[in-house]
């Protein structure tokens, strides 16, 4: 939806707005936050609210917001097609929140989030950051990490919400612990996944919710709706096979990035207490012909690469699938789209992840003898394993009678309160 705002702010060599990193200009409080319960839906962000730019931090109201993006436009600091779009972004955005029962949210605070996130679109059209092959989350003097957890939270449905099988959970932290390292076999469902799972997570497991690394690729490293997100991540920085051939002119340069992002993932994994998350199907999940969300198909050779690494490393690895539930929040488009930017939708709903039991590797290949059969069927096995907790895990989301009898399926943040 706003990869267009870089390339005109370079054809036209203005800067939108007189901002850099380092010059962090405004703090706004956030509301006052009471942790989530089971009975009560609050924020439950109270960190204070960067601002690059204190002009946006003054803004308070839709109209003021408006009339930003407007001046913006009429100034030449914006493409005219960004203004339609933002403004659905906008108005998208305030009824999931103003509709969601949320205590503390009200006019002033949708608007004052969506500032946050134009200060940073913003800033990524005059100070493009680069990803490297390994990125550490940037934390100061902008904590981008409190920036995504800020978005994420504001339409999470917490009381709907549920994290799986947590005592597995506590298995790889003690893992980590012991410096082995876990890679995480999930499905992918929309651009907040990062933050999902680290919300889910922060209350019983929060080194796992800050410290995990995720593969990343074109997308969320380029879109500038979405970089500002990935700053605030740990990420290793790879180009789907599902977009490498869609610039053939950049296809060898591709390559070698991800040469150097797998020389990255090495030495990381033989440090050792690495948890790694990876999408072994390319991408995001999309309905089928019913309508269905389900996991897509894991790429049988993401999934040996995985293997092939862990295996090779200097510290034990297990490799574990998870299932996350997550595309009511922000729906992808039901094709795949060869340009980033994209119309943002967004609802208020509840999500969840689910960590199944890690693969037996050698039960799974045992008697196969060829490597693409062995391969096969290591995919298969990660697939029908995040598929059969894909199925509980919604149950338990939308089921309140469901999660009420299984166990399986906690609310730590609760559980916390």
């Amino acid at each position: 939806m706003l990869h267009s705002t870089q390339r005109a702010a370079h054809a036209s060599q203005r800067r939108p707005l007189a901002t850099g990193r380092r010059g962090i200009v405004a703090h706004v409080a956030a509301p006052a936050a009471v942790s989530p319960s089971p009975t009560t839906t609050t924020t439950p962000s109270s960190a204070p609210v960067q601002f690059h730019q204190a002009k946006l931090a003054a803004v308070e109201s839709e109209q003021q917001f408006k009339m930003v993006i407007k001046g913006l436009v009429a100034s030449g600091k914006m493409p005219a097609e960004l203004e339609p779009a933002w403004e659905f972004f906008y108005d998208n955005y305030k009824k999931a929140l103003l509709n969601s029962g949320v205590s503390g949210v009200d006019e002033k605070w949708v608007t004052t989030v969506q500032a946050t996130i134009l200060d940073n679109v913003l800033l990524q059209a005059v100070q493009p950051y680069t990803f490297p092959s390994f990125h550490t989350r940037i934390m100061e003097p902008y904590n981008y990490y409190d920036f995504g957890q800020r978005y994420v939270a504001t339409l999470i449905d917490f009381k709907n919400s549920v994290l799986g099988h947590r005592e597995r959970w506590d298995r790889v932290q003690a893992l980590l612990e012991q410096k082995h390292n876990v890679v995480l076999l999930a499905n992918h469902q929309t651009e907040a996944d990062p933050g999902v799972f680290a919300h889910m997570l922060a209350s019983s497991h929060p080194t796992l919710a800050t410290d995990v690394i995720y593969v990343a690729g074109d997308r969320v490293v380029t879109d500038a709706m979405c970089k500002p997100f990935s700053m605030g991540r740990n990420l290793f920085c790879v180009h789907s096979k599902k977009h490498m051939d869609f610039a053939p002119e950049l296809k060898a340069s591709k390559m070698e990035t991800n040469r150097r992002t797998l020389v990255a993932m090495q030495r990381k994994l033989n440090e050792g207490g690495t948890l790694l998350w990876i999408a072994p199907s390319g991408g995001r999940d999309r309905p089928n012909a019913d309508d269905e969300w389900l996991p897509d198909v894991f790429d049988p050779t993401a999934v040996e690469l995985m293997r092939s690494l862990t295996q090779r490393a200097k510290q034990p690895g297990h490799i574990i699938p998870m299932s996350m539930f997550s595309y009511p929040m922000m729906p992808p488009p039901k094709t795949l789209e060869k340009n980033v930017g994209e119309r943002r939708m967004t609802a208020f709903t509840g999500v969840g992840i689910d960590l199944c039991e890690e693969l037996d590797i050698p039960a799974i290949i045992g008697g196969l003898a060829e490597k693409e059969a062995q391969q096969r069927a290591l995919a298969t096995a990660a697939h029908t394993a995040v598929k059969a907790s894909y199925v509980d895990l919604t149950k338990a989301i939308t089921d309140p009678a469901f999660r009420a009898s299984s166990p399986a399926f906690s609310q730590p943040w609760a559980q916390s309160a």
